[in-house]
């Protein structure tokens, strides 16, 4: 039985095989007798590159209408660009949607989405149907990770890496929905960083000036700008701006598993701009231009040119910033911490001085004003000291003018008289019987007493009772 639905076919067929054991297919003589013999196929014939003919044959469907569904999803998917293809398994999916990826994302993005996928993604969930990926397998597979000693933070990075994989199926209406929506494991905490204080700071550059010269350059610069560590280390003469006092951000030094070196583009698109120089940044930059050589190179190398660099012109790693980094702070005795925390110190100083929040997350090249709030303002211990110092100085301050301003009472406005008309008028309406005592009723010797009666008066008497 087969139907022509547009593009492709729709047909039944099953395994039946024959004395030769060769397979029956669409010619078994049951499919015309029994409903519920074989299942139902579709074929369609798509193009190639090279003009030649080819067909694409898929099938295992329980009735007519799920065939004929499925050409129509795999139809449309070809229309829109993508793979609707119903036997597309997770694994086939995932290494085409990093394939996609790869036009558009930085190195460093990509080698951890290559790292996700192909060591734990596919060979968790690679054998699936992309259409059978489930809520559950994601969840069973999050909890036999957890049980194995995974860490939370890189699972969750695993996880998010998959969530966004299908949600440009989503997107591309490959899927319905988002298995991996809403994420299985939670974002972990931030934990507390340990920031320097402005003294601690100061001991550290004094001994790096004597230890190493131009290390302390380096740290100067990434303090007194507050720029991220890959901003300042692939940063070029070219972007230095002295006389202006301003440089440019055009590029940033990235490291691929920790090895491979490349330049990229910023973070974001704001984090592209200028940087103002201050005094203090100005001197460490002309004293590292003295004491550093400038090599020359091919100018074609994206490494020419680099301010913060080995002697050779080779750019520094990352890691051996840290590893620096952490050796000086332990000689001068001062908390580890790391070359982002720097970063993390420049706000710290600048909201703790007192700068507008606003003008903070300007020189720091954030997009938005609540990435500043969000990331530095629980940070400043000091500052939030200072914020509550200053509620409780305009109180109290409040509360002594209210007292030394009070009026005597001689001076104070009397009070209000319809006030007190009105207590008057409920004394009357409710008056408190007076008491009566038989010696007061009395009449006394030699004078007339008249007896007056315990209730108000009225313009009427009571009744008598005869």
């Amino acid at each position: 039985m087969r139907t022509s639905v547009g593009r492709g076919r729709i047909y039944r067929r099953c395994g039946c095989r024959d004395p030769q054991h060769h397979q029956l297919g669409t010619h078994c003589p049951h499919l015309l007798t029994d409903s519920q013999h074989g299942t139902w196929n579709f074929a369609v014939d798509v193009p190639t590159p090279d003009r030649h003919r080819s067909t694409v044959r898929r099938g295992g469907f329980s009735t007519q209408d799920a065939a004929e569904q499925a050409l129509g999803r795999f139809l449309e998917g070809e229309a829109g660009g993508y793979n609707a293809d119903p036997s597309q398994t997770v694994a086939a999916y995932l290494n085409t949607w990093l394939q996609a990826k790869a036009l558009v994302l930085k190195p460093t993005t990509m080698a951890r989405y290559r790292d996700y996928v192909r060591n734990d993604l596919i060979p968790a969930f690679g054998t699936l149907k992309l259409d059978q990926l489930a809520h559950r397998h994601i969840s069973a597979f999050v909890t036999c990770q957890l049980a194995a000693g995974r860490g939370r933070t890189t699972l969750y990075r695993c996880l998010a890496t998959l969530s966004s994989a299908l949600g440009d199926a989503v997107r591309q209406h490959r899927l319905p929905h988002n298995p991996a929506s809403p994420p299985v494991l939670r974002r972990p905490p931030a934990p507390e960083r340990r920031i320097w204080t402005a003294q601690e700071a100061v001991r550290f550059l004094v001994y790096c000036h004597q230890a190493d010269p131009e290390s302390a350059d380096l740290f100067e610069f990434l303090i007194g700008t507050g720029m991220r560590k890959g901003e300042a280390l692939g940063l070029h003469w070219d972007d230095v701006h002295l006389g202006e006092g301003v440089l440019y951000v055009r590029c940033t030094l990235s490291a691929i598993d920790n090895n491979h070196l490349v330049i990229t583009t910023p973070k974001t698109r704001s984090s592209r701009g200028w940087v103002a120089i201050s005094p203090r940044v100005a001197t460490a930059l002309r004293h590292h231009a003295r004491t550093t050589p400038r090599t020359r190179s091919d100018p074609d190398d994206p490494f020419t040119g680099l301010v913060f660099c080995r002697t050779d012109g080779r750019p520094l790693g990352p890691r051996q910033v840290l590893d620096r980094l952490h050796q000086l702070s332990e000689e001068a005795g001062v908390p580890r911490i790391t070359v982002h925390d720097l970063r993390h110190l420049a706000a710290t100083i600048t909201i703790s001085a007192g700068v507008p929040l606003t003008v903070v997350s300007k020189t720091l090249r954030h997009s938005t004003l609540s990435t500043t709030a969000n990331i530095y303002s629980h940070l400043t211990r000091q500052a939030a000291r200072e914020a509550v110092d200053t509620i409780d100085r305009t109180l109290t301050g409040a509360q002594r003018a209210s007292h030394e301003t009070r009026l005597p009472a001689w001076l104070r406005p009397p009070r209000d008289h319809i006030q007190q008309v009105r207590e008057a008028l409920g004394r009357l309406r409710s008056p408190a019987p007076p008491a009566f005592s038989p010696a007061a009723a009395r009449p006394q010797a030699g004078r007339a007493t008249t007896l007056r009666p315990p209730w108000p008066r009225t313009h009427q008497r009571p009744p008598s009772h005869g």
